[in-house]
């Protein structure tokens, strides 16, 4: 996909280092979101800190190294990769945030690292979302991003964001990457909270492999450079219309991670309605959407619905009727007051898990709450891939 620039942030890469700079714009306003993997990485420690002080100016992600696991060399490693950059683009080393991905439990080469900044660095006016958006992947086979264009008052704003991933994904925020910007003027508290509630909806309700990684980070920057009065409170009619396009945005960031998955040849949204809570109508999609029983057959194109009711089972939900539940693949029902549908064949069973894009659908039947997750099948591909991703 390509993707269309935004004012800022620029971004680009080289010898393997990538910038973004949020620079120079007094209202330019930015907020993040982390990994919950107790292991989280030390870039993600130094970004929070960082974050915690101060709007950056620049952000720096390299890629091929986690720079988790890697003891206290490896914090000093991510603080020196600020220090570095913040010297040579003069400013101070808490307005840089770092992100690494890659190999986790190896340090980062730190010489050749900071070699590559000066580079960088002169290369940030030519730069593009595309150039970031590649420069940026590991075992992604296309970059990816995702743009789009709204009014506020009579003035025309963009939403721009790129992600990378491709295994390694069950984010919690929380290997996951993502950088979203816009030039509409928002105060910092409200581009927390909105990041917060779009990350929920979007890169928190993905997963490829179940895997939590330790260095998910998602960063929304809101440069006001299209100019406006600044949006400083939920009651202005306009924080819904923003909260909205970036929701869509990480929406559809996150779905292209699970169209991309490792391996993946099939993509599966799970929605799961008729429970008693959100929890456990999700606790019920992650069930269905971590089994390799299930996942398997849907690559095999297996219409053995029966691996789907065992997840159910077993996804924890107390005192589930499973008289009263009800699936579906697509249009297809499959299971009716706790057995198979009257009219369900394996033939139509067949023919929806033989399509590229599928819904299960599950109904409950004991309440109003719904939520959905997106994921992917589990191919051989993806067991290649993971086998011989160090060598």
């Amino acid at each position: 996909m390509a993707v269309g620039d935004v004012s800022m942030p620029h971004m680009h890469v080289v010898q393997g280092v990538k910038i973004g700079s949020a620079e120079a714009y007094v209202r330019t306003n930015v907020a993040g979101v982390f990994t919950q993997n107790a292991f989280c990485a030390a870039p993600v420690h130094v970004s929070k800190a960082h974050l915690a002080q101060a709007n950056p100016r620049y952000l720096v992600i390299n890629t091929g190294n986690a720079n988790a696991g890697t003891g206290k060399l490896g914090m000093q490693n991510a603080q020196l990769t600020c220090l570095k950059l913040a010297e040579l683009a003069q400013v101070e080393e808490f307005e840089v945030l770092p992100f690494s991905t890659g190999v986790i439990g190896e340090q980062l080469p730190i010489e050749r690292l900071t070699q590559g900044l000066q580079p960088a660095l002169n290369s940030l006016n030519d730069a593009s979302w595309t150039d970031a958006a590649t420069g940026i992947m590991t075992t992604d086979t296309t970059p990816k991003g995702a743009s789009e264009q709204f009014e506020l008052d009579g003035i025309t704003y963009t939403m721009t964001g790129i992600s990378k991933g491709a295994g390694m994904i069950r984010p919690n925020m929380a290997t996951m990457l993502s950088f979203v910007a816009t030039d509409a003027p928002i105060a910092r508290n409200l581009v927390q909270k909105m990041l917060k509630i779009s990350a929920d909806q979007s890169f928190n309700r993905i997963t490829v492999d179940g895997d939590t990684s330790t260095n998910d980070s998602c960063i929304f920057a809101a440069t006001g450079m299209a100019g406006g009065v600044e949006i400083s409170s939920e009651d202005d009619a306009r924080y819904t219309v923003v909260l909205d396009v970036l929701s869509r945005v990480m929406k559809r960031l996150a779905q292209l991670i699970i169209r991309d998955g490792e391996g993946a040849t099939k993509f599966i949204t799970i929605m799961v309605d008729g429970g008693n809570d959100t929890q456990e109508c999700c606790d019920i999609a992650y069930s269905i959407a971590h089994s390799p029983l299930v996942k398997t057959a849907i690559f095999a194109s297996d219409p053995n619905w029966g691996r789907i009711l065992a997840a159910i089972g077993y996804a924890g939900v107390k005192d589930l009727d499973v008289e009263k539940i009800q699936v579906w693949l697509d249009d297809v029902q499959i299971c009716k007051d706790g057995g198979a549908a009257e009219d369900y064949t394996e033939e139509a069973g067949a023919r929806v898990m033989s399509q590229t894009e599928m819904t299960i659908h599950i109904n409950l039947g004991r309440g109003q709450a719904k939520d959905t997750v997106y994921t992917c099948d589990l191919s051989y591909d993806y067991v290649k891939i993971n086998a011989d991703y160090r060598s």
